[in-house]
């Protein structure tokens, strides 16, 4: 469009867009870091998109029924900050803007969720925001049939730019996002032809459009500064039954002499005489972080738009019977269902009596069998391996187009996708999401976890076949640093559960988690029952506990995890034979044993007797509680894996690798 025209013909929204540009410009060159060009080329669509589309009320930040706005090209953050500063939440003060990047201000260097009412996920590692994005819609879509929409109706509408784009679980998302026909799902596309290094052409020749259609989504573009254009686009867009995405031909940096249209207007390159000739362009003649009354007031106005809707909202809420208000504000709120400690504690009496062999992953469904059925809010799922990471549970049904009730996803091959999925389903709120695949590919879903733990919430990880247990497969799928990768990352529970009870004990605790995502390692191969004396007090949430004591002078702690925790109580009986008084202890999960208060890990773990791990796995953190935690360095020893597995039934590469119950007893033996 040509700009004269835009400047005279549309005066009103030039001004609310140029708002957004100098803000970002200012804002990043105060802090000497950040990213201008995105905000200053996608403002024109930012601004239509909030002034006349997105349902929101600024006022109301948490309202259930708003429509989520994803930022997803997060470098681009000053975007977003000045969309809430101008529309006017309350947290995002100019102060916050003044302080871009900096301590302890909520305006990150990319956004982050928690810091600033209104970003409603963690991006910055691009292609999250687009595929988070599908959990959002798809979370909406399943709220919607299961409380009517008259209470869940709203559309996720997503920015996203050239990198999101290229990276390749965007593809994994939108193939998914077609297949299951998520109509109120729109992206739109910063289509600026231009990535840090050059432009797009010297990486990537993809049609773009040509792609989104052949993922079976509706496709539109318009020109990314012409209001008119991108209203008539999104209108479009709106009334589709598929995901829609918009290509928004824009210019990064507009309007900027030697930087627009540039590989340089992505960072940091509009300072002193730049921002002078840019503010010319704009006819902005305001010094840095002022704003005028008449285009603030416009700005407010449009933050207040929803504010109607948001009563009427309400109102209609009010129709529900009070049972289903609160089962909403319930679910919403991410609380567990007030009998799922009892009926945990039903299953746990049940299996301590009975004493099944099963592998663990046979236990989690177990579990789910007990849970799904109060918890209406959980939703299972699959990197196409269902039927070996047993997440399926009767009754569940298929979420899919035809039912939106369904509560199981056939995510296909794609672990990626499906991690970030579930993120965003547990960020729209209202869902429990649970998705599985091999442990060994956290590997391809790596990013995502990444992010939950970042983010603080509450996604499960089911991920079974975790040791050379799984046997013949070999190598390529025998996880061995796997453990150990995921007990590093921050704020994350790692659960391997040593029989039925310790697994649904694992389970109660992911699901009563507000904070902290789960991962649960489970097994291919039976294992028999440990825990075989009921108690209702939850184990595993001590993280580690003494499961078999010593008789006699205590001589030896073994601490075993998962499969290992049954070699552990045979050494202990041989070494027991021998006069060596062994304690046996179970460490369902280190992160909440290291949480339990000095006192207790003492008691679990006092000084004096010889220590020996056990888990099929490498050593890498085993030390902390071997040779730390009151223990000594010549008293303590490890049974594990030291490189890769092989392909061989399971028996035979536990006793070649050499984790045996023999193996344990002269490894104490020796300390001793």
């Amino acid at each position: 469009m040509d700009i004269s025209e835009l400047k005279s013909k549309h005066a009103d929204h030039w001004k609310k867009a140029a708002a957004l540009r100098i803000l970002a410009a200012d804002a990043v060159h105060a802090a000497r870091s950040g990213h201008q060009g995105l905000p200053i080329g996608i403002a024109d669509v930012a601004t239509v998109l909030f002034e006349k589309h997105l349902k929101f009320d600024a006022a109301n930040p948490d309202w259930a029924d708003r429509d989520r706005f994803i930022l997803s090209a997060g470098h681009g953050s000053m975007l977003i900050y000045g969309l809430l500063h101008l529309t006017g939440y309350q947290d995002m003060t100019m102060d916050q803007i003044r302080n871009f990047r900096q301590w302890g201000a909520i305006t990150a260097g990319h956004p982050e969720y928690g810091h600033a009412k209104g970003v409603e996920i963690t991006t910055g590692p691009l292609g999250q925001g687009v595929a988070s994005a599908v959990g959002f819609a798809m979370a909406e879509q399943s709220m919607a049939a299961r409380f009517n929409k008259k209470v869940v109706d709203h559309y996720t509408y997503v920015i996203a730019g050239d990198g999101c784009l290229m990276e390749g679980v965007s593809q994994e998302a939108i193939g998914l996002a077609g297949q299951q026909k998520l109509g109120k799902l729109i992206v739109l596309w910063d289509n600026n032809d231009i990535t840090i290094d050059g432009r797009v052409d010297i990486t990537d020749l993809t049609n773009q459009m040509k792609r989104f259609r052949a993922s079976g989504w509706s496709v539109f573009e318009c020109d990314g500064h012409d209001p008119e254009a991108i209203d008539t686009a999104i209108t479009a867009a709106k009334k589709t039954n598929t995901p829609s995405m918009i290509a928004c031909t824009t210019t990064i940096a507009l309007g900027v002499d030697g930087v627009a249209d540039t590989s340089s207007g992505h960072g940091y390159a509009i300072k002193d005489d730049q921002l002078a000739q840019m503010r010319e362009f704009y006819d902005w003649p305001y010094p840095a972080f002022e704003i005028p009354a008449d285009v603030q007031s416009g700005w407010a106005a449009i933050g207040a738009r929803g504010n109607a809707e948001f009563t009427a909202w309400q109102e209609r809420m009010g129709t529900l019977t009070e049972q289903r208000q609160a089962e909403f504000e319930r679910v919403m709120s991410g609380t567990p269902h007030k009998r799922l400690s009892a009926v945990v504690k039903k299953l746990k009496r049940e299996v301590s009596e009975q004493q099944p062999k099963a592998a663990t992953r046979k236990s989690s469904q177990m579990a789910l069998e007990v849970i799904n059925p109060i918890m209406k809010e959980t939703i299972g799922g699959s990197a196409d391996l269902a039927g070996s990471n047993n997440t399926n549970t009767q009754g569940l049904g298929t979420f899919g187009p035809g039912n939106r009730k369904g509560r199981h996803v056939e995510y296909g091959v794609r672990e990626h996708g499906m991690a970030a999925v579930m993120n965003g389903m547990v960020l729209h709120g209202g869902v429990r999401p649970y998705g599985g695949t091999f442990m060994c590919f956290t590997d391809y879903a790596r990013p995502s976890m990444r992010l939950a733990a970042l983010m603080q919430i509450p996604t499960i990880f089911v991920m079974t076949h975790d040791s050379i247990g799984l046997g013949e497969d070999g190598p390529t799928h025998q996880p061995v640093e796997h453990l150990a990768i995921s007990r590093s990352t921050p704020n994350t529970w790692v659960f391997r559960p040593a029989d039925t009870v310790e697994t649904a004990e694992a389970w109660e605790l992911a699901l009563t988690s507000s904070k902290t995502p789960s991962v649960l390692s489970l097994t291919r191969q039976g294992l028999p029952t440990v825990r075989t004396k009921h108690t209702n007090k939850n184990m595993t949430a001590m993280g580690a506990y003494v499961l078999a004591e010593s008789t006699g002078k205590r001589q030896a702690i073994l601490l075993a995890t998962g499969s290992e925790v049954e070699i552990a109580l045979a050494a202990r009986e041989k070494l027991q034979a021998l006069g060596i008084g062994t304690r046996v202890v179970s460490m369902p999960c280190w992160e909440l044993f290291e949480a339990q208060d000095e006192s207790y890990r003492r008691k679990i773990l006092p000084p004096g007797p010889v220590r020996v791990g056990i888990e099929a796995a490498t050593r890498m953190g085993w030390d902390k509680w071997l040779s730390g935690e009151r223990g000594k360095s010549n008293k303590c020893d490890f049974v594990g894996m030291n490189g890769f597995g092989a392909s061989a039934p399971a028996e035979e590469l536990y006793a070649n690798f050499g984790i045996t119950a023999d193996a344990v007893a002269e490894k104490v033996k020796n300390l001793l």
